[in-house]
Formats: C-alpha cells, structure tokens, sequence
C-alpha cells in the first residue's frame, strides 16, 4: 500500500494504543500462570498476534473478546511431547526471543518459523547457553529454527550489548526450572528499561527474580506463576512518540492520552528529550501534551532508547544546528538496517543526514522539501515519513505503508481522525 499526504496533520488529540512490549510480556506470563488471566488490550498488532499464536501452539487457550485476551494456561499434563510444535513468530524479534528459552524450559520439541529479515537478527549469544544447558537448537540463519530437549537450570552468561530480549526470554524460562539459576549480564546491559519491564510483569504473577548484584540475577527454581485475575496493558510510549514530535515540529500542540507518567518504559525519555531539543511539555495526569519551540540540535545517546531514533532524527531534522545520535548501532539490525534506512528515507523528503557507524548525524534545516520515500518495509520508517509531512512544502509519498500494521494497525486512521491530516492509496 503507498500512500500520500496532501494535507499534514496540524495538532490534534489522540488516545495511546496499548504497549506491545507490555503485551508480550503480560501474555506470556498469564500462559505459564496457575489460573486465568484477563489482559485488557484494546489494540492488537502483527507482534502480539505473533505471539498470541506461539502461546497457543504450546497449548494455552486465547480468546480475544471486546478488549481483552482471555488467557487460560498451558497445561503440560494434557500437552503431547512426543509432538513437534510448530511456532509461527512471524517478523517478531520479541516473540522468538521470548518464546525460545520458554520452549526448552518446558522440553517439548519445538520449531520455530521465522519471517522477512528475522532469519538474520542475532541470537548466538541466547544460542550459545541454550546449547549449553541442556538444549539442542538447529542452524542460525534459516527460515526455521528447531529447538528440542530440556533446558536445565545454572549460571547463564550473556552479553548486555546486543538484545536486552535474551535476558528476558530467560527470565520468563528459568522460574520453571526444578534448580536456582543465575544470569550474569557482561557489558553495559543496554535497554535496561525493558528488562525493568519484564521483572515488573513477572512480579506482578508473584514470580520472584532477586538483583543482589547490579545486573546479576537470581532466580529460584520450581516457582509457578499466580494470575492476578485481570490486568490492563498501559499506553505505548514508543508509538506516542510519533504523535508527541508532530507537536514539537508542527503548528500546533499535540494532546496524547492514556500514558502512564511513571512507566517502566524507557521511551518515556521522549518527553525529556524534546524538552531539551526546545518544544515546551505539559504532563498531567495521564495526559501529555507537546506544544511547538525553536529546536536545537543536541547530542543523543540512544543506548536506552533505540525505537526512538527514527522520530528523534525526525526532529533533528527541522532543529536549528547540529545533531548527533550515538550508540545506535543494534539498529543495524532490527526490520531492517535502521540506521541506513533512516538516513535514506529523510534524505529524499529534503533532510541533510548521513549514517556514521554507530548513530546518525543530521543538520538541521528550517523547511523540508517533501515527495516520494521508501520505507523498506519497517513501520517505524513509515510513521516518521508521516510525522515529517507536518514540516514538508509539497507532498508526502509513502512506499510500503502496510508496514505499520506490526505495531500500530490503526496509525493512519489516528492520523486522519484526530489530526485533520489528509491521505489517499495511489
């Protein structure tokens, strides 16, 4: 699907979708719970259903109804082993991260299918320990990945410069274990938050994960989730961001509601960083509201924060002077390689930015030009192109602009009904 936006949106209000990131977490625990769990999630997107389909395959029992997924657990007693289990995770990094320690801590033969550019995102290190505990995985790099055996408990070291998934994927895994565990984290453990969201979600089903060192974890064995009945995933700060910058950048102030102001959600830092790149921010309660300033360029460190870089660099874009984005270099290999599709999609809307081996630097301009860009079939791509036409003299014309429909389905209906932007398939 293209689409062009012959009218930017111009200020607005609008409500945050559910968190994916909360979502996987909160269905997963609910699978590997003791009762039923009711998860109030008003959106739904190609990753959740992803792994909505994996917890099923694994004999959990999902039912989508109104709002909500109405979890009801795996229950290893009924669930045939001699089986191979097929996982479809679809492009969901997320999924199969989580879902593969979960898989061998369970010891039921499982393959998992992988889609578009997932084949290739890294996983050697989760590989590695796996292989190592008790589990047999077949090759990287192939559209299926099989994994068969039962993962045993122990000491588990991983790097924390590659995906903070890893480490939540053993989190999720190990409690089952019949022995304590340990998880090492070597390196800066970057997106710390999103870790920090997975011990929330596990606390939350009563599961127990001690830090009696900085980023070294303690999990005791043969622990067994308890369902706290209901519970409703919180308002998407990293899809907020996009309409929060639309207010820093445009004409007008952009209202989103529906935002928890003390998550764990690292993307949170939005509203920190267009503070300081000049826009004014009023939070109140849930609401957040970004109205337009003379924008700076600044220095970003993006560790903590990657899904924000795109949007970011689309303000940097129209920021008086300088910015250079730092630490970014695992967006090399996220849906696509990030970085470069970054620098070339703003670059044919009018932008002056270049890729450096870890980040992006991107010098500011007061208007961009506008016209036709791809997006290499990433969502996060497709909704800065978008975000952009606020600040564009002609036209905005989006290639590929299906790909939201992994985190935010409903992204260009949002656009039209509450901002007045105007678009049309061509």
């Amino acid at each position: 699907m293209n689409i062009r936006i012959t009218k930017p949106a111009q200020g607005g209000r609008v409500r945050a979708i559910a968190s994916k990131s909360e979502a996987h977490r909160l269905l997963i625990c609910a699978a590997l719970a003791d009762n039923e769990t009711t998860i109030t999630c008003p959106e739904r997107s190609e990753d959740i259903d992803a792994t909505t389909r994996c917890l099923e395959a694994l004999g959990a029992v999902i039912r989508y109804e109104r709002d909500d997924f109405i979890v009801t657990p795996i229950d290893l007693r009924v669930t045939n082993r001699n089986l191979k289990h097929i996982l479809d995770c679809g492009e969901s990094g997320s999924t199969l991260r989580f879902m593969l320690p979960v898989a061998g801590a369970l010891g039921l033969h499982v393959s998992f299918n992988l889609g578009g550019r997932l084949p290739m995102r890294p996983l050697s290190g989760l590989y590695d320990e796996m292989v190592s505990h008790g589990c047999t995985l077949s090759k990287l790099g192939c559209p299926q990945l099989t994994c068969e055996g039962q993962l045993k408990s122990g000491t588990y070291t991983l790097p924390g410069n590659i995906s903070s998934q890893f480490i939540s994927g053993l989190l999720f895994a190990l409690p089952m274990l019949s022995g304590d565990s340990v998880i090492q984290v070597t390196d800066v453990l970057e997106s710390r938050p999103y870790v920090d969201m997975t011990l929330d979600a596990l606390r939350l089903f009563r599961i127990s994960v001690l830090e009696k060192e900085r980023q070294t974890f303690h999990i005791l064995g043969g622990q067994k989730g308890c369902s706290p009945k209901a519970v409703r995933v919180n308002g998407d700060w990293s899809n907020a961001a996009f309409w929060l910058s639309m207010g820093a950048i445009g004409k007008k102030p952009v209202t989103c509601t529906g935002l928890d102001p003390v998550s764990r959600q690292g993307d949170r830092a939005i509203i920190g960083l267009l503070t300081h790149m000049g826009a004014r921010v009023i939070c109140e309660n849930s609401e957040v509201t970004v109205f337009p300033g003379i924008l700076r360029g600044i220095e970003i460190d993006a560790g903590n924060t990657p899904d924000l870089v795109p949007v970011l660099a689309a303000v940097a874009s129209v920021a008086e002077g300088k910015t250079v984005i730092l630490n970014a270099g695992r967006l090399r290999i996220k849906e696509s390689d990030r970085l470069r599709t970054i620098a070339a999609s703003l670059s044919s809307l009018g932008a002056d930015i270049n890729e450096t081996d870890e980040g992006l630097v991107i010098c500011g301009k007061k208007t961009l030009t506008g016209g036709e860009t791809m997006t290499f079939g990433d969502h996060r791509i497709v909704m800065t192109a978008a975000v952009l036409s606020a600040v564009c003299a002609g036209d905005v014309m989006i290639q590929g602009a299906e790909a939201v429909g992994k985190s935010y389905p409903g992204f260009f209906n949002d656009f039209n009904a509450a901002f007045g932007g105007v678009w049309k398939e061509y």
